[in-house]
């Protein structure tokens, strides 16, 4: 490993994206003195997918998001939330306190917007950045915060919707949807999310799901449902999922009830669903539960239990490609591969790449990102070193992950936010 990382404030330091992991990324590395950084962002403005905008080319939340994990449990480490917040705040919310926080650390001028980066590739050490107007410059390090929300996954089947077919990528407000047949598929927080606003003006409203889902209310006992489970971290694992499933049957009943399928996973073994919303609507004829699509016939649904409905719009709410347009599959290819990276952040062969933010908790990422920031500051002082066999390191954390995930693909980058939380934590801490 060259020495180059180590007590060198004048490092060059290449930043790709402005949006909630890429901030806290140069913040981070700003505070401890190292100012000769740049970051590039695609956009006119900082907030990544919390800049809602109804161009489909940007991957945006749609108007009326709210975030699915609570206010106590999104904030910066050092940074919290206006209390006058709301336990979940809204899209607006957001995007005002990702703002104030680029204003709070002074930390604006060190980004360029409007400026996509369109090739990363490394030469001799040195990191060339080229920029889609063909502007280059070259680094000593590389940062990439971009996340893998973007690049849309539409499954296939048999046969040919005659009908609109779009992803949730594109998914913007729920206007255009008024008097029309739509079915989304999936049983995401995007799925049902879409699902709710969609049957607020649709003529008919109805969600596919290929398989049965836990969903959790967005309160339980009164409080915001990851407070109340930071609460029971202290029982042992077996006990704790058995008591959290206890509850959710005792407030939700069975999910057969609401002409849901049973899980055949564990709770917290897919990435948590957060809804209060779906039973609701499902329960008022809103929404119309449907099992996994088995074929087309022009705006047919075939479904694999025989039933058949037309549409006028399917929408899939079925994830993102783990994809870097920027990066040759050469050098980067998460999708065709598992993601061995250290903490989800350091590149084992190529140390002067670091991801920021490439993990989906079961949580929110935003304080996840701010302590791997710290970690790589930490790691370019010289303070934290890597762990000495890191090919092993990285097999053990692929290996030995807190849960047993279900087998898709999403499930790559899935942990749980308390336990690498606490591991960042005590990785950073005890030097």
């Amino acid at each position: 490993m060259t020495k180059l990382f180590f007590m060198n404030s004048n490092l060059k330091i290449a930043v790709i994206g402005a949006g909630p992991s890429g901030i806290t990324t140069i913040k981070n590395l700003v505070e401890a003195g190292y100012k000769n950084v740049t970051c590039f962002e695609m956009n006119d403005q900082v907030g990544g997918n919390w800049v809602y905008s109804e161009t489909e080319g940007h991957s945006s939340v749609f108007k009326t998001t709210h975030i699915i994990s609570s206010r106590k449990f999104s904030e910066y480490t050092d940074f919290p939330m206006p209390s006058s917040y709301p336990d979940y705040p809204s899209q607006q919310e957001l995007l005002q306190y990702f703002n104030d926080y680029v204003d709070h650390f002074q930390i604006r001028p060190y980004i360029q917007f409007n400026s996509r980066v369109s090739s990363a590739s490394l030469t001799n050490n040195q990191w060339t950045i080229t920029l889609e107007d063909q502007r280059k410059d070259h680094f000593d390090l590389l940062i990439v915060c971009n996340g893998h929300h973007w690049d849309p996954r539409i499954p296939s089947y048999p046969g040919h919707f005659s009908g609109e077919i779009l992803h949730s990528h594109s998914f913007k407000n729920n206007q255009k949807f008024s008097g029309k047949k739509v079915l989304v598929v999936g049983g995401g927080n995007s799925a049902c999310d879409i699902a709710v606003e969609i049957s607020r003006v649709a003529k008919k409203t109805s969600i596919s799901m290929r398989r049965g889902y836990h969903f959790i209310p967005k309160f339980i006992m009164g409080m915001p449902s990851d407070t109340f489970y930071s609460k029971t971290l202290w029982i042992p694992k077996r006990i704790r999922l058995f008591l959290q499933k206890l509850v959710l049957r005792l407030v939700q009943g069975k999910y057969e009830n609401y002409g849901l399928q049973t899980p055949d996973h564990d709770i917290l073994e897919t990435h948590a669903t957060v809804n209060s919303e779906l039973l609701y609507f499902i329960k008022h004829g809103k929404i119309k539960p449907k099992v996994n699509i088995q074929s087309f016939e022009n705006n047919q649904v075939v479904f694999e239990d025989g039933s058949q409905e037309k549409f006028d719009t399917i929408i899939y709410a079925t994830g993102y490609k783990i994809t870097f347009p920027f990066f040759e599959t050469k050098v980067i290819d998460y999708e065709n591969n598992p993601v061995e990276l250290y903490n989800y952040c350091f590149h084992p062969q190529i140390h002067n790449l670091m991801f920021v933010g490439l993990l989906q908790p079961l949580g929110c990422i935003w304080p996840l990102a701010d302590l791997q920031a710290q970690q790589i500051v930490q790691f370019l002082n010289g303070k934290w070193k890597l762990p000495q066999n890191l090919d092993r390191a990285i097999h053990n954390q692929l290996t030995n992950r807190p849960f047993n995930f279900i087998d898709t693909p999403r499930h790559k980058l899935e942990v749980d936010f308390h336990i690498f939380y606490q591991h960042l934590k005590k990785e950073i801490q005890n030097l």
